[in-house]
């Protein structure tokens, strides 16, 4: 019984466990890929275990066909958030074309199809995420880019992980014959869940972080300045869905230069650079209004408290009560020294 829900019950989990790890990080073109990806991967689930645990035979020739087009729209989808969208997306059509004339055709071609397809788009979507910078998801939202890094990364992991599962089942079948494939099919979905529990709880690597220049090179400190000025532009970072490839495009600069200048330059990555600023105009509000912490975040620009208290004490070394608190007392400067002189210092680079 235990082979009937599972491969369903698996399938439903990485679909959630994914789209939670993508909430806010889509673009228009990955948005419907994303969408196709998660159903079908759901339906695939509940293909399998309505094949092998109830005997529904008729959906044998669906099932090679579906978890074909898998692998495509994964690709596609994450490619999406790079910024650099496929030239020919229709081309992507070809696997799942290829395998469902194997089903008509040339059965014992399936599987090697399978094969190949998973592998290919593993491997391809690996080779996106192949360093830790973050400018890799230039498109998703500023603070899911790094879950939408790890998020590719466990697909590509699985797309390996199943196709040797795949393969290992086909020549297990081969020799023994078909009576312990629902079995087999247990074990690879187990194995999946267990992958996908602990992508899910396990925490995020922190990066490096560099160490700001003394004395940053006249093009980079302009770079700087032109992002500066870029955030305060039309209150560019209040934006909550801002990202990177939006910021650099409103900067007149590439997402890629961007990235590495505000690394090298502040000692912070993208997000952190934007974050100052927001727990800057944060501060402010503390001080001048007597709104609640939670409008200021929405006003500053967070999209979540914990987000908002999580960088705001990054950025000051306390809570935004706290910090209101203080300031009223008078136990901390105004602007928690956020002014010209500090911000370089302490907030790389941020004004109030």
């Amino acid at each position: 019984m235990l082979t009937v829900p599972l491969p369903f019950l698996a399938g439903l989990v990485f679909a959630l466990a994914l789209h939670q790890s993508l909430k806010g990080a889509d673009v228009p073109g990955s948005r419907r890929y994303f969408t196709a990806f998660l159903i079908l991967y759901a339906l695939q689930g509940l293909i399998v275990g309505l094949h092998f645990g109830y005997g529904v035979s008729e959906l044998a020739p669906v099932q090679p066909v579906t978890a074909a087009a898998m692998p495509p729209l994964a690709f596609l989808a994450f490619r999406e958030l790079t910024g650099v969208p496929s030239p020919s997306p229709f081309l992507h059509l070809l696997p799942p074309v290829l395998v469902l004339c194997a089903v008509i055709a040339l059965r014992p071609l399936v599987d090697p199809l399978l094969l190949g397809v998973f592998i290919a788009y593993g491997i391809a979507l690996w080779r996106l995420t192949r360093t830790d910078d973050e400018d890799l998801m230039a498109e998703a939202k500023l603070e899911r880019m790094r879950p939408a890094l790890r998020a590719a990364r466990l697909t590509a992991a699985l797309m390996f992980f199943f196709a040797a599962g795949d393969a290992a089942i086909a020549i297990h079948a081969a020799f023994n014959g078909p009576g312990s494939v629902p079995f087999a099919i247990t074990v690879m979905n187990i194995v999946g869940l267990a992958t996908v529990g602990l992508f899910y709880i396990s925490p995020q690597r922190a990066l490096q972080k560099p160490q700001p220049v003394a004395d940053p090179a006249p093009e980079d400190a302009a770079i700087v300045a032109r992002a500066t000025a870029a955030l305060d532009a039309g209150d560019l970072y209040r934006d909550e869905n801002l990202s990177l490839a939006k910021f650099a495009r409103k900067a007149g600069i590439p997402a890629r230069d961007l990235s590495s200048v505000l690394n090298r330059v502040t000692g912070l990555n993208v997000s952190q650079f934007v974050n100052n600023r927001r727990v800057g105009e944060a501060c402010r509000l503390l001080e001048e209004t007597s709104q609640p912490a939670t409008a200021i975040m929405f006003d500053a620009g967070f999209s979540t408290k914990s987000n908002f208290n999580r960088e705001f004490r990054r950025v000051t070394g306390m809570s935004p009560r706290q910090w209101r608190a203080a300031r009223r007392s008078a136990t901390i400067p105004a602007n928690n020294g956020l002014d010209l002189v500090a911000a370089k210092k302490q907030l790389g680079n941020v004004q109030p």
